[in-house]
């Protein structure tokens, strides 16, 4: 399987049986395309990166290096989660580095979404390029790419997190899911062992909790925002709502008053979003049970420090976005 057109005849990825079959025949690929040479991974823990990671593991083993970077903006348990999958129980060659002081001494003080993203983008190229640097013997760089993305790119994918290849990264790439879709991706991400939640991870935006913490991001409110959040995955994961295509918290940059243990008590609220899509161009509103709401709301208030309210986004896109910032 080569080049960047999908054949006609090609089957869908539907059993476990044709995943199995796939992942024989990247196998065999991957080892003829790389040899013995040593191949470099930004892990970032989404479906893409984890799949091309377990496969690429399975083929060549230590020869590729994974490079894991924790933004400080993940979802709560998320590097932990990479850490135990590959570092642990896959036994990869694994690199992770904690860069959240990095990044928030770069973010404090901006509030303007744009800039947010340009600085987490920039830094990850810092970060990326410094680690590949310290590396000896790369000759190859694995990426997630999958078919939407030479649909939509022409064959160039922009990464969601450096916003394309850097001039200085000269190395051949290796993509062995480059003729998949996502619903094969996650197939084949389940024959390979991965974890279910890994597999079916919900789309989570490159600049992570950053665009969801609006405004100038605090550390206080950042840990609201991953806890607040953390609360509502683990409801609907208890109450089978786990279907619904993207469901996370927001929590703006204001404050109101509130009452806690009769004393007045200011805090910020945290604003529940939970859509529907085919093709994230247009998105419905979930249905959330009340009592589930009723459920997410008194834990949110009662467990999250700084949090004193809840609100639920009814905007549909068109005319909202789903992503706020």
């Amino acid at each position: 399987m080569s080049g960047n057109v999908r054949p006609e005849s090609m089957e869908r990825i539907t059993t476990r049986a044709l995943a199995e079959a796939f992942i024989e025949e990247q196998i065999a690929e991957v080892r003829a395309q790389v040899g013995d040479k040593k191949v470099l991974l930004a892990l970032s823990g989404g479906v893409d990166s984890s799949v091309v990671a377990a496969l690429l593991i399975k083929a060549i083993g230590k020869q590729l290096v994974c490079v894991h970077v924790n933004h400080g903006l993940m979802r709560k348990g998320e590097s932990e989660d990479v850490i135990r999958v590959f570092g642990e129980a896959m036994d990869a060659n694994l690199i992770y580095i904690d860069a959240t002081d990095r990044y928030l001494d770069l973010l404090a003080g901006v509030a303007e979404p744009e800039r947010k993203r340009k600085i987490i983008g920039e830094e990850f190229i810092k970060i990326f390029g410094e680690e590949a640097e310290k590396l000896e013997g790369i000759s190859f760089l694995a990426q997630g790419t999958i078919y939407p993305d030479i649909i939509e790119s022409k064959g160039v994918k922009a990464h969601h997190n450096v916003g394309g290849l850097p001039a200085w990264m000269t190395m051949e790439l290796v993509e062995p899911v480059k003729l998949l879709y996502k619903d094969e991706v996650r197939v084949v991400g389940e024959a390979l062992g991965l974890p279910h939640a890994m597999v079916y991870r919900q789309p989570f935006p490159g600049p992570g909790l950053g665009v969801r913490c609006l405004g100038a991001i605090t550390r206080d409110r950042l840990n609201a925002l991953r806890e607040a959040d953390a609360i509502l995955r683990e409801e609907f994961d208890n109450n089978n709502l786990n279907h619904v295509w993207q469901y996370f918290v927001a929590v703006p940059d204001f404050k109101s008053v509130g009452v806690r243990d009769g004393k007045r008590y200011e805090g910020w609220p945290a604003i529940i979003r939970a859509v529907n899509t085919v093709d994230a161009m247009t998105a419905t509103i979930e249905e959330i049970p009340y009592a589930v709401l009723h459920r997410i709301t008194d834990r949110i208030t009662h467990e999250v420090e700084g949090i004193n309210r809840v609100c639920l986004d009814l905007t549909p896109k068109p005319i909202g976005t789903i992503e706020w910032e």
